[in-house]
């Protein structure tokens, strides 16, 4: 399998490096701090990441189309995740529930050292293991699952990002996080709206804190090999 040259990975017109740099100053002025996590938000080739003909709206701060009834996250939100997953500082490992496109999983590949992913949608998880071996990030690695399964036999974790919004957190992520490790998940129906909280583990619980009003696809449970 060909790897991409540079030019691909740099772009061109509205997939240039001009282009992503005005996203990273929208990400700037609505309260992103973390330097890295810019950095990062900013050489990430997002175009590569969504279909070819949406490629002159990748680095638009919106959610996209991605096939099967999901979407490659809003820059904004990929970049809050991140952002308060380093809150603590970098964990040696991270499971992230709910490949997609791969995006937030690229992202957290440049800043820790090892990314664990599961996806439910086969043909969703195949085109991420294509790309990420196109880019040469190889300190990702995927799953195919019921994502609210997790990954128990890597865990447990010091950090868990969730992609997806279940309407509980399922108990088995729960579970899976290390103590002192935190969960960074959206909870709540589609129609009554979701809220991402994070979740810390402590030694004798947990405890839970609301952080903002979002709206991602649902968890759903089952594995699809289509």
């Amino acid at each position: 399998m060909l790897k991409f040259t540079e030019s691909h990975i740099q772009g061109i017109g509205m997939t240039s490096q001009r282009t992503r740099d005005r996203l990273v100053q929208r990400l700037r002025d609505k309260g992103i701090e973390n330097e890295q996590v810019l950095e990062v938000m900013r050489s990430m080739p997002r175009h590569l990441f969504v279909d070819e003909a949406l490629a002159q709206r990748a680095y638009e701060d919106d959610a996209l189309p991605i096939g099967h009834g999901q979407t490659i996250s809003q820059p904004f939100i990929v970049a809050r995740m991140t952002e308060i997953l380093l809150s603590r500082g970098i964990p040696d490992k991270v499971l992230e529930v709910g490949t997609g496109s791969g995006f937030q999983a690229a992202v957290l590949s440049r800043v820790v050292p090892q990314v664990y992913s599961v996806e439910r949608i086969v043909a969703l998880q195949i085109q991420a293991r294509e790309l990420f071996h196109k880019l040469n990030f190889n300190n990702i690695t995927l799953k195919h699952t019921d994502g609210s399964w997790g990954w128990p036999q890597n865990g447990p974790y010091p950090a868990i990002i969730v992609t997806a919004a279940p309407e509980q957190v399922p108990e088995a992520l729960l579970e899976q996080l290390a103590v002192g490790g935190i969960m960074i998940i959206p909870v709540g129906g589609q129609a009554g709206g979701q809220t991402l909280l994070q979740i810390t583990r402590q030694a004798d619980g947990y405890v839970e804190e609301k952080l903002d009003g979002v709206y991602f696809v649902p968890l759903l449970k089952g594995a699809v090999r289509q």
